[in-house]
């Protein structure tokens, strides 16, 4: 008897739009390009690239994604009112493959406290908000907002009129992470039992993680007939994040003989795509993370070596190759060339090209004289430096800072822009990173308060760089720094100074309290 056909699940990428919700986790235009392009090299089928209504800056970079990626559907999410999806189709309207999402609160709790409507007009808001979205393109997605906490017969009427209005995918949110695998997969079931145009539409899954169900919830939904999973990378996301892309896909994959599913994933790209959110993010993954954390797939326990040692699978279900780790990240020396560098970026999942090629290419040869080994993590370092600088961003020039003890600290640092170089010298405070901020804040203009200041290494060796990831709050909202460098004091200032400039550009995020994107 001939095995049935696997079935195909859409992976649905929301990254860029929920995982940026992370507190922490907001991008500028040029990093949000480059994930977008990682996400396509990654094979992910739709990409929600952003609330277009939600700030300007997210408007701008749905619409330079739909202008210039290609490869996967571009997606926008909207409320169901006029304005929201007339300004989602005006960002989405260059993609040669666009989606309007549109969603909409369902519960009674929702209905009562933050919607303050009936049902009745809940379903007729539904209709109308999926017909204006279906005028603009024939790619249309509807999320009942909360709907694992929607009774079941009002979500089955729901979910019926939005498929009836044109809805050619429904979305169940597990918007708050409430729900359990036996409970989510009998509101799947129902939905496919009982609402009879179901067919019409694909059944897809938004699931958060609050009681670390996310994948779990996924995968139960997957069994009962969900035929799309909404995920991100690493799992970042609002609260305790998302359902995991690399979690959810390696589980189809490794279990292929019980889910039956595929995928259009290419696995070897999960660890390159994760190093890259977590570069650009500062949010780095954690040691025991499955699949893509370091220690995924090392083995100390002497039973465990030894098993390994004889035949692998006795302890190792996937193969580390198979989800992109490597035997050795050691690649590059002072004498490599410039098309040595851009392949390996691109293997990291950069896109180097022109100018920006030359610039880290330079950077490059600066550190290959200070370190004997370059490894991939420095490369990355290296690619997120230059992300991180514009023409009209101040740069640190030079610094000088004394501390002792016994004695008050002092600095003294010159930053430029556009040609321009002023100077700041300070004494007094809590110690040398204290007056090198106090000074860059004098020179800047801009003050703020430091919320969290990590350093860490980005690579093994008493050479190895510094990475600095600082968050400050500016005028009631969060921007986040990154620095690197082999001089660990050098990495907090350039860290400080990137925060300052993305303050100083604005657009960050709320200091607190959610956006209104909760799906």
């Amino acid at each position: 008897m001939t095995a049935p056909e696997p079935r195909p699940i859409v992976i649905f990428d929301t990254t860029l739009r929920d995982g940026e919700q992370s507190p922490g986790c907001s991008m500028n235009l040029e990093e949000k390009l480059e994930v977008a392009q990682a996400l396509v090299d990654l094979g992910v089928d739709v990409i929600e690239a952003g609330f277009p209504i939600a700030s300007p800056g997210d408007f701008e970079a749905v619409r330079e994604i739909a202008h210039t990626v290609r490869g996967a559907t571009i997606c926008g999410l909207a409320r169901c009112n006029e304005k929201d999806i007339d300004r989602a189709w005006e960002a989405l309207k260059g993609a040669p493959d666009a989606r309007i999402h549109v969603f909409l609160a369902t519960s009674a709790i929702h209905r009562e406290f933050k919607l303050r409507m009936g049902k009745e007009e809940i379903i007729q808001r539904a209709i109308d908000g999926v017909k204006r979205a279906k005028g603009y393109c024939d790619n249309i997605e509807f999320s009942p907002e909360d709907a694992a906490r929607t009774e079941i017969d009002f979500l089955c009427h729901v979910v019926e009129a939005a498929i009836a209005a044109g809805a050619t995918t429904v979305n169940i949110p597990d918007t708050v992470g409430y729900a359990t695998p036996a409970h989510f997969a009998n509101v799947i079931k129902n939905l496919n039992n009982r609402v009879p145009n179901i067919d019409r539409a694909v059944i897809s899954v938004h699931c958060h993680n609050d009681l670390g169900l996310a994948v779990a919830n996924s995968l139960a939904a997957v069994e009962n007939g969900a035929g799309q999973i909404e995920c991100t990378v690493n799992g970042i996301g609002e609260r305790a994040g998302n359902c995991s892309l690399e979690e959810v896909v390696m589980a189809m994959r490794t279990r292929s003989d019980f889910y039956h599913t595929t995928t259009g994933i290419r696995t070897t790209r999960l660890v390159p795509t994760s190093r890259l959110l977590s570069n650009i993010t500062g949010l780095q993954v954690q040691r025991n993370k499955a699949i893509v954390g370091r220690n995924a797939f090392a083995h100390e326990a002497g039973i465990h070596q030894d098993g390994m040692l004889k035949e692998r699978t006795t302890y190792e279900i996937m193969r580390p190759e198979d989800v992109g780790f490597t035997q050795t990240d050691l690649v590059l020396g002072k004498h490599s060339g410039r098309a040595a560098l851009a392949d390996r970026a691109k293997a990291l999942g950069y896109h180097l090209t022109g100018d920006h090629l030359h610039e880290v290419f330079e950077e490059f040869k600066k550190l290959a004289d200070k370190k004997k080994e370059v490894y991939d993590a420095d490369i990355a370092a290296l690619i997120e430096k230059q992300m991180n600088v514009a023409e009209d961003q101040w740069k640190l020039g030079t610094y000088e800072v004394h501390a002792a003890s016994n004695g008050e600290p002092s600095a003294l640092v010159k930053l430029q822009r556009a040609g321009e170089e002023v100077s700041k010298s300070i004494k007094g405070g809590d110690g040398p990173l204290d007056v090198l901020f106090r000074a860059i804040e004098e020179v800047t203009g801009i003050s703020v308060v430091v919320r969290d200041f990590r350093v860490h290494s980005v690579t093994r060796g008493q050479d190895a760089q510094g990475e600095s990831t600082i968050e400050v709050e500016h005028e009631g909202r969060v921007y986040r720094g990154r620095g690197v460098s082999t001089d660990t004091v050098e990495a907090a200032t350039l860290a400080f100074i990137n925060a300052v400039n993305r303050a100083a550009a604005g657009g960050g995020q709320p200091a607190s309290g959610p956006r209104p994107d909760m799906v």
